[in-house]
């Protein structure tokens, strides 16, 4: 069995960190590294990459909504065609960023309230889609399992990576239980490394309440902003490489 572990980095901007990218990119084997648009400044996002392509580690384009202020969290309603120019945008101020320090950038991943959209929204999965081939059309691109993203950049042509997630709650429906309810993000390493397992060597998960969901991941992430996510990537490390499942990015 091989699985890729992916975090999100990139996320501190100016004089606020946030996360331990250092620490994190010592376990991963990828980083979602955010493209300025919901977090992240040229200056992070340059160390970010550096650091990254120095333990090589894949670097993947994370594009969000323009939402410094919410993180990319909140709901926005961006038509298509300006969405279509924000992918591309983002896609080509990472691989830029990535190239001055040696790295490149190797797939790319919605973030946020975008990564939750177009889980169901069809329109602007592919305004994603169309932003993703018109800047870098031989890229794989990371998403939720049965998604209409994954479905749209399928039918365009694009690889398409299966997604799960260690440290978030799921629906019935294979969707993320949201934020704003109690319980959505887990924090114990050891209940979270036992989930990630089962993920991996069964292909399912158990949503809250209590039935099966299919994700057969190619990818599992960890979120970098989560307190615990140094711990809980360790501990997934621990108990996968214990389990014989070889971790490596799927970009290679």
């Amino acid at each position: 069995m091989k699985v890729d572990l992916n975090a999100d980095c990139g996320e501190s901007y100016g004089a606020w960190t946030l996360g331990d990218d250092a620490a994190l990119l010592e376990v991963v084997t990828s980083a979602n590294v955010a493209c300025g648009f919901h977090a992240g400044d040229p200056t992070i996002l340059r160390g970010t990459c550096s650091l990254a392509t120095r333990r090589g580690v894949a670097i993947g384009a994370q594009v969000g909504y323009a939402d410094l202020r919410g993180f990319g969290r909140r709901a926005m309603d961006v038509p298509a065609a300006d969405l279509t120019a924000d992918v591309i945008y983002q896609i080509g101020a990472l691989q830029a960023i990535a190239r001055s320090v040696g790295g490149t950038v190797g797939y790319v991943k919605p973030h946020g309230a975008l990564y939750n959209r177009i889980v169901a929204d069809s329109g602007q999965a592919e305004a994603v889609v169309a932003g993703v081939l018109a800047a870098a059309p031989g890229l794989p691109v990371l998403g939720l399992p049965g998604s209409a993203f994954l479905r749209s950049a399928e039918a365009a042509g694009l690889r398409t990576v299966r997604e799960a997630f260690a440290d978030r709650a799921y629906l019935p429906d294979g969707a993320l239980v949201p934020r704003s309810h109690e319980g959505s993000v887990l924090h114990d390493p050891d209940e979270i490394a036992a989930r990630v397992l089962r993920m991996v060597a069964d292909g399912t998960v158990e949503s809250i309440d209590g039935t099966e969901v299919e994700v057969a991941p190619d990818s599992v992430c960890v979120h970098g902003d989560n307190p615990s996510a140094v711990a809980v990537a360790r501990r997934l490390r621990t108990v996968l490489d214990g389990a014989g499942v070889a971790l490596a990015p799927f970009t290679r």
